[in-house]
């Protein structure tokens, strides 16, 4: 069971830039600078993004910037209700907290809308980039690959040992992400994601060698 009293992590020092396109929008969240090789997702659950990661990544950095905005302008999209959908063509996601839990939204998945209504704190994995949807299509596309990426969260908190949860979370985590982007994670954000108490992530971290 969780710890009620156990409070998420604070926020990343980050910034958000909004760059206009033709069709949409694009945020981008820079957060800790990559380190090493990112690795490839290898993960059955979300094919879809498995297939957009084996193309060539694009770059945005010869768009121009229009506006800067901080991390809390996003949450407070995010709460509002902005549907924003995060870039299948990156390595990247979000981590959103609620009071008692965290969920994480991965490549492909929509953010905001009616999912995220309550997420009082995030912390942006790799170079986040967040696009509004095209159309319908794109909507419906982006909350079905964010039910993707819950589903096999649940997978793990399906697992009735604690220990085995932290475990799970951290291998599936070593695969989307490179040691020094997880190594920045605080324990509690992987503890609220499958519900287990902090304590179990630090240990099972010390097992791994973190």
């Amino acid at each position: 069971m969780m710890d009620a009293q156990s409070k998420p992590p604070s926020l990343y020092s980050s910034s958000v830039k909004r760059l206009d396109q033709k069709r949409s929008h694009i945020f981008t969240v820079q957060a800790k600078p990559p380190s090493g090789n990112a690795m490839h997702l290898e993960d059955g659950t979300v094919k879809w993004w498995t297939e957009r990661a084996k193309q060539p990544f694009g770059s945005s950095s010869n768009v121009p910037v229009n506006e800067t905005l901080a991390v809390d302008s996003l949450l407070k999209k995010i709460n509002r209700g902005d549907l924003l959908v995060v870039n299948s063509r990156r390595r990247n996601g979000l981590i959103l907290f609620r009071e008692f839990y965290a969920e994480f939204a991965g490549p492909g998945a929509a953010v905001g809308g009616d999912f995220d209504q309550g997420c009082h704190k995030i912390i942006p994995l790799g170079n986040l980039s967040l696009i509004e949807p095209h159309d319908h299509e794109d909507h419906q596309k982006a909350l079905k690959i964010r039910l993707q990426w819950i589903r096999l969260t649940q997978n793990f908190t399906d697992q009735p040992r604690s220990a085995d949860r932290a475990q799970m979370i951290l291998d599936q985590f070593k695969t989307y992400f490179d040691k020094s982007t997880i190594d920045n994670v605080p324990n509690e954000a992987f503890a609220l994601m499958v519900g287990v108490l902090p304590q179990t992530v630090r240990r099972v971290r010390q097992g791994m060698g973190r």
